[in-house]
């Protein structure tokens, strides 16, 4: 009879082309001491609910339900591709609030960007500017990059919704790239001639505390980014595409922030209403 490890192993060996793998890994690890020996026969909804459970209480709902997700396509592919299993367990995922929007004023942003470092002031506009995630941000390359063109591309394995994505240069991100050239010969935001792996560290926090900016993530720039396109009164299609969100849902959360564009709009029925104003 197979074991969880049994479909562990598997799993990382069919999904190994996955872009997330690593994070599946990592779960795995955590997984295997609460069900690595248990046949995949054992392993009912009671099982899965006390991990759950577990899980929820050492992090929170939301990461259980990363945790609850992988079981799930685990035992599913047991059931109907690897037909270990006669079939998989229901799983229930815990209620998740809706996710937050955190974006910055424009004034609050001069105020952290005179309390960054120089390379951390050139990734943080060009976050901004651009709309990157912090891994693009921070991993991209030269030959990503034309600026005669104005233009820069991602790699499908680099995008999270795993489709090409080909980014717009404006006036912001092209002075960035101009004020970076010539200090690495392959990528653009680099330390003392060192590739950077992450900018949120702790002078990235600091520089935060002291501009008085709190509750604040270094993704809350992409937020930011897409907020002011939004106020600005680009489209919400438009602001899809240009992030490279796989759906329409994703961006439906800045809606709110479009209501003059939402008034001129709602004005056009006045044009149909003209004529049946009461005057009385």
């Amino acid at each position: 009879m197979h074991t969880w490890n049994d479909a562990a192993s598997l799993w990382l060996i069919e999904m190994n082309h996955k872009r997330t793998i690593d994070h599946d890994r990592r779960k795995l690890e955590w997984l295997r001491p609460l069900l690595g020996q248990k046949h995949l026969t054992d392993i009912d909804r009671f099982v899965i609910a006390d991990i759950g459970k577990l899980k929820a209480e050492e992090a929170s709902p939301a990461t259980a339900n990363r945790y609850l997700a992988l079981i799930r396509s685990i035992m599913r592919r047991a059931a109907f591709e690897w037909e270990w299993i006669a079939k998989p367990p229901r799983i229930h995922l815990y209620q998740e609030p809706s996710r937050r929007i955190r974006w910055l004023t424009a004034e609050q942003v001069r105020t952290l960007l005179d309390e960054l470092l120089p390379h951390q002031r050139d990734a943080v506009l060009f976050a901004l500017a651009t709309g990157l995630r912090h891994a693009n941000v921070a991993g991209l390359k030269w030959d990503q990059v034309d600026m005669t063109r104005r233009t820069a591309w991602l790699f499908a394995d680099q995008v999270k919704n795993g489709e090409e994505l080909h980014v717009s240069l404006n006036d912001t991100a092209l002075d960035v790239l101009k004020r970076r050239k010539g200090r690495h010969k392959d990528y653009v935001f680099t330390y003392r001639n060192r590739p950077i792996k992450r900018f949120n560290t702790r002078a990235w926090y600091k520089a935060l505390k002291r501009a008085g900016i709190e509750n604040f993530r270094w993704h809350d720039l992409r937020h930011t980014w897409a907020s002011w396109l939004v106020q600005q009164g680009v489209p919400l299609y438009s602001v899809q595409e240009m992030g490279g969100w796989k759906t329409y849902k994703m961006v439906r959360r800045y809606a709110h922030l479009s209501p003059s564009v939402n008034l001129v709009n709602a004005r056009k029925i006045d044009d149909v209403l003209g004529d049946f104003k009461d005057n009385h």
